[in-house]
C-alpha cells in the first residue's frame, strides 16, 4: 500500500438486533411449516378417501342406491287387495305396519296383478280384481319418472346426508333413472294397453282411493 492511500473502510455489520429478528423470522416459518404438514393428509389417487373427496355425482348414487332400495321394497311389499282392505280398516295401523313415515304421506308398497287401461304420458290406470271400484290404481312407466317414493321408501336416506336441498332432490331423480334403466327401458309403454302386468313397488299415502305407484318391478304377463 503506498504511502497516503486511505485503508478501505470496512463493511458495517448488521445490528444484532436485525439478526436476532431474522432468525426468529426463519424459526417462526420453520414452525408454521411443521403444524401444516402435520395437519394435511396425503389423498392417494383412486383410494376411498379420493372418492369422498370427488364432487358429488347423482348417478352414480342412483345406480348405487337402487338396487338396495329395489330389494327392500321387493321384500316389504303387501299385496293390494290386503293393503286396501287394512287401509280402509284401520288407517293409521296400516300405515305402521307396512309403511315407511314421510314428511308428506308414508310410503307404502304394494304388489298387484291388473289390466292396463287408458294412459297419458307414460301413467297407465290398472283394473284390479278383488279391489274396490272406488279406488284407483296407477302405475308410472316414463319417459320421465315423477316423484321422490323410492328415495324416501327405506326411511334411511335423509337430507342431512346432503349438501344441500339441491343435491337431495337430485338423488332422489337419480335413482328413478337408475330404477328406469333397470326395470322399464325394455318394455314398450306405449303397447300396454288391455295387457295385464305383474308390479311391485311404492306409493305415497295421501288419498287411501288414490294409488300412484312407482315400480320396482314389472312384468308384462
Amino acid at each position: 500500500m503506498t504511502q497516503g492511500s486511505a485503508s478501505p473502510a470496512p463493511a458495517p455489520k448488521a445490528p444484532a438486533s436485525s439478526r436476532r429478528g431474522l432468525f426468529l423470522g426463519v424459526a417462526a416459518a420453520i414452525v408454521v411449516a411443521a403444524g401444516i404438514a402435520a395437519d394435511t393428509t396425503i389423498v392417494q389417487i383412486g383410494s376411498e378417501a379420493d372418492a369422498r373427496q370427488q364432487a358429488f355425482s347423482p348417478d352414480t348414487y342412483g345406480e348405487e342406491e337402487f338396487p338396495r332400495i329395489q330389494e327392500f321394497v321387493t321384500g316389504k311389499a303387501v299385496d293390494a287387495a290386503t293393503l286396501a282392505e287394512e287401509l280402509e280398516r284401520d288407517k293409521d295401523a296400516a300405515v305402521e305396519q307396512y309403511g315407511t313415515p314421510a314428511s308428506t304421506g308414508a310410503i307404502l308398497p304394494v304388489t298387484v296383478s291388473g289390466v292396463v287401461g287408458e294412459g297419458k304420458s307414460g301413467v297407465y290406470t290398472l283394473a284390479v280384481d278383488g279391489l274396490s271400484e272406488d279406488i284407483t290404481v296407477r302405475v308410472q312407466t316414463g319417459p320421465a319418472i315423477n316423484g321422490t317414493d323410492l328415495r324416501d321408501a327405506p326411511g334411511d336416506i335423509e337430507f342431512g346426508q346432503f349438501k344441500n336441498q339441491i343435491q337431495y332432490q337430485d338423488a332422489g331423480a337419480a335413482i328413478n333413472r337408475a330404477m328406469k334403466a333397470a326395470v322399464l327401458d325394455g318394455i314398450d309403454s306405449a303397447a300396454l294397453d288391455g295387457k295385464t302386468i305383474q308390479v311391485t313397488g311404492v306409493f305415497r299415502l295421501i288419498n287411501p282411493k288414490n294409488w300412484m305407484i312407482t315400480p320396482v318391478s314389472l312384468e308384462v304377463q
